[in-house]
């Protein structure tokens, strides 16, 4: 028999210091659930009305009191709602954003045309200083 012979009855294996399994256990993970779990087990709880359903429900499912509870307390403010799953990509912009960006737009655009409105009024001013025009001549010229 060897010395790690676990059948060996001799004092020789009191001794020895026993080694432990090297293996590893896996580390618990805490469990979740989805929204629409808890609102699925939640509306079967509701309708359970004779004495023993919830705990046979809680049973079936390995589930505690303590779920239903805290579930009942996120259905009751909501947040049961909120986790549900959403459309996802870009939101579609209210119609308020669209107007205030294509009114913006046009405001920029008006501006430059202003801006060159200006800059031809001040070159025509310039010029008929130049020419020595008054605006009044420059008047009689444009109706004859």
């Amino acid at each position: 028999m060897s010395h790690s012979d676990p059948t060996q009855n001799d004092g020789e294996s009191k001794s020895q210091t026993q080694v432990p399994d090297p293996e590893v256990l896996p580390r618990a993970k805490r469990r979740r659930f989805a929204a629409e779990y808890k609102l699925c087990i939640l509306e079967e709880a509701d309708r359970c009305t004779e004495r023993g359903q919830i705990g046979a429900l809680l049973r079936r499912e390995g589930l505690y009191s303590s779920h239903l509870s805290q579930w009942r307390r996120q259905r009751s403010r909501g947040q049961l709602n909120a986790l549900s799953p959403k459309k996802r990509g870009r939101k579609a912009p209210h119609q308020a954003v669209e107007e205030l960006a294509r009114v913006q737009r046009e405001n920029e655009r008006l501006r430059v045309r202003l801006e060159h409105a200006e800059l031809i009024i001040d070159v025509q001013k310039k010029l008929s200083r130049l020419l020595g025009l008054t605006p009044d001549e420059t008047q009689i010229g444009e109706s004859r």
